[in-house]
């Protein structure tokens, strides 16, 4: 069995604003990874990932998947009864995609046909992603599919809206004094009940035109600055993303953060962001000199995942 690595994901900017049509602009992450192995199953973690897989087999047997993105269930079904197990060091509940991978690898091993992530059309990652979906929707009641997607293809992929999304470059990765990076908010997120507070937010006007207005704006604004490595309007409209969310964002932020999501908008050392939907785990930092925002945010523990 051939193991090709899933690695985490990090969507840098859209969170919430791709449900209402925003741009969304995500990237792997190859510090974290899963493959799927076979196992003796001795251990208690081996024996938990086994069972796992074989209650989502029995979810998966029950969809109805177009022809082309079929699975071979049966074989997924032996492979899991002869100690099948998804290996990840993916934290769960971090927002960096944990599900994500672990289907986009059920996926590669299991689809009756088979794919070349560069060949696939951009119709075709439309519908790829409403299959992982249906497939991801066993872990969060509800998915995009945007997740697996971006595991499966290991690739930047630009959402331009809810009906369009692409394959994108994005400027390199270079020694500089700036750096996008992660902190651990020291706790779990989950999920379901942080979309859940954002549609309740949705059902009030104004919560819904200051989204529309000012959000949307300031997340797109970001992306086609990122995109373009033009780093003053990036900064710019960072601080405005940053500012907004801790007004408007608030519940979605863990405790633990709120103090230096604040002191990044006061001093413009840096800016803080959600990564995914919040609630815990990993926050998104921005910063045009890393040290100074390291020295500022001592204490947190904090990966950096891009320089510039």
């Amino acid at each position: 069995m051939t193991n090709p690595l899933f690695y985490a994901k990090i969507l840098l900017f859209g969170e919430y604003g791709i449900i209402e049509d925003s741009q969304g602009l995500t990237v792997p992450y190859s510090f974290y990874k899963g493959v799927l192995k076979f196992s003796d199953l001795q251990s208690d973690f081996d024996k938990e990932s086994n069972s796992s897989l074989l209650k989502y087999a029995s979810y998966v047997h029950h969809l109805e998947l177009p022809e082309k993105f079929q699975l071979d269930i049966s074989h997924f079904e032996k492979d899991i009864e002869n100690g099948l197990i998804f290996d990840s060091n993916i934290p769960q509940g971090y927002g960096v995609g944990s599900s994500g991978a672990l289907v986009a690898a059920i996926f590669e091993r299991y689809s009756k046909i088979k794919y070349v992530a560069e060949k696939i059309s951009k119709a075709e990652l439309m519908e790829l992603k409403q299959v992982f979906g249906t497939l991801e929707s066993y872990f969060h009641g509800k998915s995009s599919g945007m997740d697996p997607l971006i595991c499966y293809m290991n690739l930047p992929i630009l959402i331009e809206n809810r009906d369009t999304i692409d394959k994108v470059s994005i400027p390199e990765s270079q020694a500089g004094k700036g750096a996008i990076f992660l902190i651990d908010s020291g706790s779990t997120g989950e999920t379901a009940p942080m979309v859940q507070i954002f549609f309740e937010k949705m059902k009030t006007e104004g919560f819904r035109k200051t989204l529309k207005e000012e959000f949307i704006r300031y997340n797109d604004a970001c992306i086609d600055a990122f995109l373009k490595k033009d780093m003053n309007p990036l900064f710019r409209n960072l601080k405005s993303l940053s500012t907004w969310a801790f007004k408007h964002f608030k519940p979605m932020i863990p405790e633990s953060i709120y103090k230096a999501w604040k002191k990044g908008i006061d001093s413009n050392a840096y800016y803080l962001k959600l990564c995914g939907s919040g609630g815990g785990g990993y926050i998104l930092g921005f910063t045009k000199d890393y040290a100074k925002a390291e020295k500022m945010l001592k204490g947190f523990h904090k990966e950096v995942i891009y320089r510039f």
